[in-house]
């Protein structure tokens, strides 16, 4: 199961039932993917086609949305 937490502009934020136990976030959008560590710091962990501009976008929402992300990664996972 891959639990939505958020739509903004095109992209789709979520995370992997059980994929690992280090905070994360995948995104995904027409153009491509990318995942980011939220812990400690956050941090691009994959692109998949995706540009700077793109990246440097998805990160300000990142950090917009980064209690929100936290909290539900907790609500679901545990920890």
């Amino acid at each position: 199961m891959s639990p939505t937490i958020l739509r903004e502009k095109d992209y789709r934020f979520f995370f992997f039932s059980r994929e690992e136990s280090r905070i994360h976030i995948h995104i995904t959008c027409p153009d491509g993917e990318a995942k980011y560590w939220l812990e400690p710091d956050i941090e691009l962990a994959k692109n998949h086609k995706l540009s700077l501009v793109q990246l440097k976008e998805i990160e300000s929402l990142i950090e917009v949305h980064y209690d929100e992300f936290k909290s539900a990664w907790r609500k679901h996972l545990g920890g």
